[in-house]
């Protein structure tokens, strides 16, 4: 039986390639994500353990201490004074402070340089005489900035960019646009500067003025003296720390580092690994229809061995072999083009400039052993089924037709399971709309739903081919005989059209809710939003309040107002509080009032949202209890109560009343109204007046539906194009099919030749019914498609309250158009074939 397996592979290896094509696509997705995030996760690893290469023992704050956490403000940085004391224990060789923040590098061009990673700020710490030197960061050209005005480059950057030391470059930290002279370039081992980003040094004094306050540190580094270990130190420092501060060994600072790196990778590898995954779930239809064929086509060779003495669990474990080795085949040449595909990924990322870390590819055993371990499980799990109907095949059968027409019972049976499982399917979804679940349930429905009509599909094949009769006619004979040879064998034709359908539902639904989604916010920004710009960061860090200031200072500009958002205790409870101009407002933003208005929001007045005023039972002219940023106590009387909305909510008070408890007076945006309206003219006139800043945005309202567009536009191509995976493997499926029917029907197609059907005509044919099974599956997962993301637009209506439910005709039309199209490519090989056949050698075919 070993032999027979064997030579049945070798005998059938042009029909078995599609399928080993199939898995091997899906098997390579899997391995080449493995060993692409394993690689970048220990590039940026190695990169990290260097960068901590001189630190034994780090202090920064615990957001996650109690004191921070009663604390509205969080965990405060570090202290001048914490830095010298723990700078004078005897087990401290060396104490360095560090601070960093956000600071926008432009190129030469104007354009910001690292803006795919981290753009980030930090201070050259020279010791607290400012006469030492930093070992973090050695300077490879020029000098470290010694004052206000000067910065220095990391060499990736200078590389990058052509600076040189004595350059002038723009900075951007908050807002105004800093010239800068660039005093020194400088080597470092920080994984985000490796990995593409950008690293400005300033001077300690300058770094605090810019990222924290005078004094503070955003984190301590210390290196052990001789003879003190890292633990040692620990338990010197641990006593002076604040309660709202912890000291992490360098050894727990890098698995912590490690921790973070993996999780960042993980997310990736999860997602990644799902697409892969339904890849192999669409192949495994392949798989089960190609042995199915195969099967059918040896009923007689297989009930001759049966007829001969073998068992029926010889004959299961003999088309199961068969599996084994079209499985460990599809494995290995998968794990080669994964390695491959990674490499490919790596590559991709540093044209894009989103360079990795150096080191070499990262193929771990278990890479190998998952790659292999799924193609087999795949493979020999789809075949089960055939290889169960080929043991069941009695000897009696060698004398009859190869071609058994399944039993009317086991039809029942299969429609009846899967109306059960789609009924229960849809009802879970449904079920699932008003469930505070995170979807689980209705996850679950959609699973079951999408089993329930692929195991209907047979009995749906019928009728909803029938409908496309009137069109197939215009074919004449090609077209009818197309149509009967697709409803001829619905399982197969079910098996064929549901790898096409998994994939369009998906890529549907996702099409659906991103533009359901995507036209609510729009309409909710236009809704609330009357200001004519809105200003921000590009990074939507904080702003300086001088961007506000000389916004209002320019000719045409009838309203300015900086958004300001502060941790506070309002009521009792952990809230915020937004500060707006006052005076202003009004004519910026418009929410629906349901009491009162913005007048007179002034002093201890406030404008509160219904949510929080139904939390509180607080109506007109209450007053509430409030803690400021600072711990300061307050009373707030309401003036004004408005719906809540995803734009604008909570407790919004004048920005003259919020300021003086601000640690740090920053902007969150700025929104801005002219007399003349928005227009091109306007825009790049504001925009010249913050000194052309890459670092900012100046957008209308149409500028922001575009970005909303752009955002989900970019991630509904990334879906379609991990999506085009399952596409193709199911391209793949339909070419196997109609190259194995042909191959099965090479009698029927020579007697048409012969009676008179051209090459011309049996192409068509051919193709005819390729378009009407790929279209088909199309209808389906359209149509399912559209129904989840009906669903799940319905679930999220309630956060949403200018939510639409959105039919994208145009695509769904592009997509059914799309299926037609590949059951054209998928028919070209298999139509050229049945047209070549040589009508004698055909007929005379057993």
């Amino acid at each position: 039986m070993l032999r027979t397996a064997l030579r049945n592979v070798l005998a059938h290896k042009a029909r078995l390639l599609m399928t080993t094509l199939a898995v091997l696509l899906g098997v390579a997705f899997v391995s080449g994500t493995l060993v692409f995030t394993s690689t970048i996760s220990e590039a940026f690893q190695r990169s990290a353990e260097r960068s901590l290469t001189h630190v034994d023992l780090a202090v920064q704050p615990d957001a996650d201490s109690e004191a921070a956490e009663d604390d509205p403000r969080g965990a405060a940085n570090l202290t001048q004074e914490l830095l010298d004391q723990v700078a004078a224990l005897p087990g401290v060789a060396a104490a360095t402070g560090e601070v960093s923040g956000f600071a926008a590098l432009a190129d030469k061009e104007g354009d910001l340089v690292g803006s795919g990673w981290d753009t980030t700020g930090a201070n050259y710490y020279a010791g607290p005489d400012g006469a030492g030197t930093d070992t973090r960061y050695p300077m490879a050209e020029g000098r470290a900035p010694a004052g206000p005005g000067e910065i220095a480059i990391d060499s990736h950057t200078a590389e990058r960019t052509g600076y040189r030391v004595g350059d002038t470059a723009r900075v951007s930290v908050n807002g105004p646009v800093r010239e800068e002279t660039i005093t020194g370039v400088f080597t470092t081992e920080d994984g985000a500067v490796a990995a593409g980003g950008s690293l400005v040094l300033y001077d300690t004094a300058t770094a605090q003025e810019l990222f924290t306050l005078p004094g503070e540190f955003t984190r301590i580094t210390l290196e052990a003296a001789d003879g003190t270990s890292q633990d040692q130190l620990f338990d010197e420092v641990e006593p002076l720390l604040p309660a709202d501060a912890e000291a992490l060994t360098g050894q727990e600072l890098a698995e912590e580092q490690a921790a973070d790196i993996e999780a960042a990778t993980s997310g990736m590898r999860t997602g990644l690994l799902a697409f892969a995954g339904i890849s192999l779930f669409v192949g495994i239809f392949i798989i089960a229809n190609t042995f199915t064929m195969l099967v059918a086509q040896r009923t007689r060779e297989l009930a001759l061995m049966r007829a001969v003495g073998a068992s029926r669990r010889q004959v299961t474990r003999s088309v199961l072999l068969e599996a084994l080795v079209v499985g460990l085949v599809a494995g290995l040449s998968g794990f080669a083009a994964g390695v491959g595909i990674a490499a490919g990924f790596r590559s991709l990322m540093n044209t894009f400039d989103l360079t990795v870390p150096e080191g070499p590819l990262v193929i771990s055993p278990s890479t190998v052993l998952a790659s292999l371990v799924v193609a087999v499980v795949v493979t020999m799990l789809a075949a089960y089924l055939p290889a169960r109907r080929a043991a069941k095949i009695p000897p009696v059968a060698a004398m009859n037709s190869v071609h058994a027409a399944p039993t009317v019972r086991g039809l029942l049976v299969r429609n009846t399971i899967g109306a059960l499982l789609a009924g229960a399917g849809a009802a879970l979804v449904l079920l699932g709309i008003d469930r505070d679940d995170n979807g689980a349930t209705m996850g679950g429905g959609a699973g079951l739903l999408v089993i329930g009509v692929f195991v209907l599909t047979p009995l749906l094949s019928r009728p909803v081919i029938a409908l496309a009769s009137p069109l197939l006619r215009v074919f004449g004979v090609s077209g009818k005989l197309a149509r009967l040879n697709a409803v001829r064998n619905p399982r197969r034709t079910a098996a064929t059209a549901s790898a096409l359908m998994i994939g369009l539902t998906l890529i549907t639904g996702l099409t659906v809710i991103a533009g359901t989604v995507s036209n609510a916010i729009e309409r909710m920004a236009a809704q609330t939003l009357s200001s004519d710009y809105v200003v921000s960061m590009a990074n939507f860090a904080p702003l300086s309040p001088e961007v506000a200031e000389t916004l209002a200072e320019q000719p045409g500009v009838t309203g300015v107002s900086g958004l300001r958002i502060s941790p506070a205790t309002v009521a009792g409870d952990d809230e915020s509080l937004t500060g707006v101009n006052g005076a202003a407002i009004a004519n910026l933003v418009s929410p629906e009032f349901t009491e009162g208005s913005f007048d007179g929001l002034a002093g201890d007045n406030a404008v509160i949202d219904t949510e929080t005023a139904e939390t509180h039972g607080l109506g007109m002219g209450d007053t509430f209890d409030v803690t400021y940023e600072d711990g300061q106590p307050g009373r707030l009387t309401v003036t004004g109560i408005y719906e809540d909305s995803e734009m604008m909510r909570g407790v919004i008070v004048d920005n003259a009343t919020l300021d003086p408890h601000l640690d740090r007076v920053e902007d969150f945006q700025v929104m801005v109204a002219t007399a003349d309206g928005a227009s091109e003219d306007v825009k790049q006139a504001l925009e010249a007046a913050l000194g052309d800043n890459p670092a900012i945005l100046v957008q209308d309202e149409e500028d922001v539906a575009e970005d909303i567009a752009y955002m989900f536009t970019l991630m509904l191509n990334m879906l379609y194009g991990l999506l085009a995976m399952a596409v193709i493997v199911a391209v793949l499926g339909v070419i196997n099919t109609l190259a194995m029917s042909v191959f099965e029907r090479r009698q029927e197609i020579g007697m048409l030749r012969a009676i008179g059907l051209d090459r011309r005509s049996t192409k068509r044919m051919v193709r005819i019914e390729s378009i009407v099974i790929a279209v088909f599956g199309g209808v389906l997962g359209v149509g399912l498609g559209v129904f989840f993301g009906w669903a799940v637009g319905e679930m999220l209506r309630g956060s949403l309250a200018t939510y639409e439910f959105i039919v994208p005709w145009e695509r769904l039309s592009v997509f059914l158009a799309l299926a037609a199209l590949v059951g054209v490519l998928a028919a070209l090989w298999p139509a050229r074939r049945a047209a070549r056949l040589n009508m004698l050698e055909a007929i005379k075919a057993d």
